[in-house]
């Protein structure tokens, strides 16, 4: 007959979104998140403010979870991994591992929720120095600095005074294959470079870019006052090394608006890495049998109009998982394939007692 219970792959924003849809029109759902704690990246990765307004991420995340885990109708499974499929749509067949071994559970439909990875900034080329240079940080590293209220120099310990952010880490880029954009990247740097700017007002805080892509409301929430009200120094370049000079980094490219070489120095330099699919979402696509894209997301397969089925009848995704998505895309596809989840093993239920 099936089971009128969805499974959710993923604690994260998407999935905790996508869970408390579920409960909340009355249906169960089973949450599958292999680490032991809900709340994805935002926590896994120290967020401080989330982007665009800056609201403290941890106790969001912790709204968000209790919606869920208060729900009698929710079944939550920590430190736990879906690690095969079978049966049909309707009635497919997970089998979990976990802390209490292994088990195989019915649900009637599945959303995938499993999130990106951050773009690892040394593992194609050394140009900028990542993993040579200490005072060489990427955005998920400042962004913990800065839930600590503490943004000093790796090096050694001192606050900057001078701070650039480069940008299209890991995006946009042809030839390691990453060739969207990440959608986010332009937006969370100016959200750092802000909070910042208001830590350290002595600091000088510039941003290095191709195309800063704002959109939708992000241009007037956080681009324009991160230069008008904050001081932040836009620089329209190609940076092609980062190199050391004494206690400082030097900045070597161009200046494209301009037309001529650039040579800065810096006390810190942060690299804006994009986007990619995460160990979970291409796991997941191969446990459950759904198709990904040429970058390793998964694939819509019905969009524009359809953004959240794959092609797999009864599964879904969200978020990130589909591609690099802010967390206001992320929630709201979570919502869709909520639905479209509950709509699907409620018209399965209604047809099997016609």
């Amino acid at each position: 007959m099936g089971s009128e219970t969805v499974a959710v792959i993923g604690g994260g924003p998407g999935g905790l979104r996508a869970a408390h849809g579920i409960v909340d029109v009355g249906s169960k759902v089973v949450l599958i998140e292999k680490r032991e704690f809900l709340g994805g990246t935002p926590i896994a990765e120290n967020y401080a403010g989330l982007t665009p307004h800056g609201e403290a991420a941890e106790p969001q995340m912790q709204r968000m979870a209790e919606l869920v885990t208060s729900n009698p109708n929710a079944d939550v499974r920590l430190g736990t991994e879906v690690v095969s499929c079978e049966g049909e749509p309707g009635a497919y067949l997970l089998t979990l591992t976990g802390a209490d071994g292994t088990e195989t559970i019915e649900v009637g439909a599945i959303v995938l929720a499993t999130g990106f990875k951050h773009f690892d900034p040394g593992r194609e080329t050394q140009m900028y120095g990542y993993y040579e240079f200490p005072d060489v940080i990427a955005l998920p590293d400042l962004e913990a600095m800065l839930k600590e209220h503490s943004v000093v120099r790796p090096s050694n310990g001192e606050a900057p005074k001078s701070l650039c952010f480069i940008q299209c880490v890991g995006s946009r880029d042809r030839q390691i294959g990453n060739e969207y954009c990440s959608k986010v990247c332009c937006g969370v740097a100016s959200k750092e470079a802000i909070e910042v700017r208001e830590l350290l007002p002595d600091c000088k805080v510039y941003i290095f870019y191709i195309d800063m892509r704002m959109y939708g409301y992000w241009e007037s929430e956080i681009y324009w006052p991160a230069q008008e009200k904050h001081h932040v120094q836009y620089v329209k370049g190609m940076v092609t090394e980062v190199l050391p000079k004494g206690d400082k980094l030097i900045i070597r490219g161009e200046d494209t608006t301009m037309g001529r070489p650039m040579e800065i120095p810096m006390d810190m330099v942060v690299l804006s890495v994009g986007m990619e699919p995460s160990v979970g979402t291409r796991e997941m696509a191969r446990v459950l049998g759904v198709k990904q894209n040429r970058y390793g997301f998964i694939d819509a397969v019905a969009g524009p109009l359809d953004p959240v089925s794959t092609d797999r009848e009864g599964i879904y995704a969200c978020g990130a998982a589909l591609g690099p998505a802010d967390l206001e895309d992320t929630v709201s596809s979570a919502s869709n394939a909520a639905l479209r989840a509950v709509a699907f093993v409620r018209s399965r239920a209604a047809a099997a007692t016609a």
